[in-house]
């Protein structure tokens, strides 16, 4: 049999491209062409001298341009410093004039309250007296004493460079909802006053977190914390059974955490800011509704019928 040529327009099927299997491709020839071609031409002779004399000016000229750049960042950095650490430092200032102001107006409340108090049971028989401090020992408004147990929090450990003596990562800290776990459990092992870093808690009370700052009562603590708590003797046996404790133990293990529970006889507790109490009142009573309006059944404002108060407006 003779093989018929392809007519014009045909394709000869010996001829047929195949697409190259691109994974065998990169197996067998891993390195990149134009490593080879670089290669090449420098087996082939140097580099021209005109081309070398070319590309040193270039060179220097590309090192100036960023050592300018790199000394005029420097210098607007620097010139900038001063206001920075300026303004730092009067907010600094500022911050630590407004705690001192705090803690002489909080040292003023607690005589004016011890006043109130002398004043209080001087006007009041002895037994209602005694009946008040206790509902105010009860609800975290009186300085209470006793035997209790303290649990101290803090932070784990700054690392440092040993060379450049920098500091590393932000190392693990304590969380707000840690010391909301660690008050409840002594709660619930029967405490009957608790503290946190001196501020006592009561009913109306909140742990929260604001950026970094843990608050407690909307007033800052920070590390170490020390939760103070007045019970019976058995609350040390049963926090320790308790939930809080062991995950506490177990970071104190796994992210180096500071975690210790001791017992502390004849502890002081101090007494919570007065809260600010608000009252229901009656609504006011309607006005009279204008007369000769001539408009069927309108009314003033307020509930319909007679003018008496609501019964739900007693006050609390």
């Amino acid at each position: 049999m003779t093989a018929t040529p392809p007519r014009d327009g045909e394709r000869d099927p010996s001829a047929r491209v195949y697409a190259p299997d691109f994974l065998t491709e990169l197996f067998r020839n891993p390195l990149d062409p134009g490593y080879g071609d670089a290669a090449a031409r420098r087996a082939v002779g140097p580099v021209s001298r005109v081309r070398e004399l070319l590309g040193r000016p270039v060179s220097l000229v590309v090192l100036v341009v960023i050592g300018f750049l790199f000394a005029v960042a420097y210098r607007e950095t620097m010139a900038e410093e001063p206001s920075r650490a300026t303004a730092r430092a009067g907010l600094i200032a500022e911050i630590k004039q407004r705690e001192a102001e705090t803690d002489r107006l909080t040292e003023r409340a607690e005589r004016l309250r011890e006043e109130v108090g002398r004043q209080r049971d001087a006007a009041l028989s002895g037994s209602q007296a005694s009946r008040l401090r206790n509902l105010e020992a009860g609800t975290g408004l009186g300085r209470v004493r006793g035997d209790g147990v303290v649990v101290r929090l803090t932070d784990a450990p700054q690392d440092k460079d040993a060379v450049t003596g920098e500091e590393g990562d932000v190392p693990p800290r304590v969380l707000y909802s840690d010391l909301q776990k660690v008050a409840n459990a002594l709660w619930a092992a029967g405490a009957e006053a608790v503290a946190i870093n001196g501020q006592r808690l009561t009913a109306t009370t909140t742990i929260r977190q604001a950026g970094e700052a843990i608050l407690v009562d909307y007033r800052p603590v920070t590390s170490p914390y020390e939760v103070q708590a007045i019970g019976p003797g058995s609350m040390r046996d049963r926090f320790d059974d308790s939930r809080a404790a062991e995950l506490m133990r177990y970071l104190a293990r796994t992210a180096g955490l500071s975690f210790a529970v001791k017992e502390v006889d004849d502890l002081t507790l101090p007494a919570a800011p007065e809260p600010q109490l608000r009252y229901a009142g009656p609504p006011a009573s309607p006005s009279p509704a204008p007369s000769g309006s001539g408009v069927a059944g309108s009314s003033s404002p307020g509930p319909s019928g007679s003018g008496s108060p609501s019964p739900s407006g007693g006050g609390r």
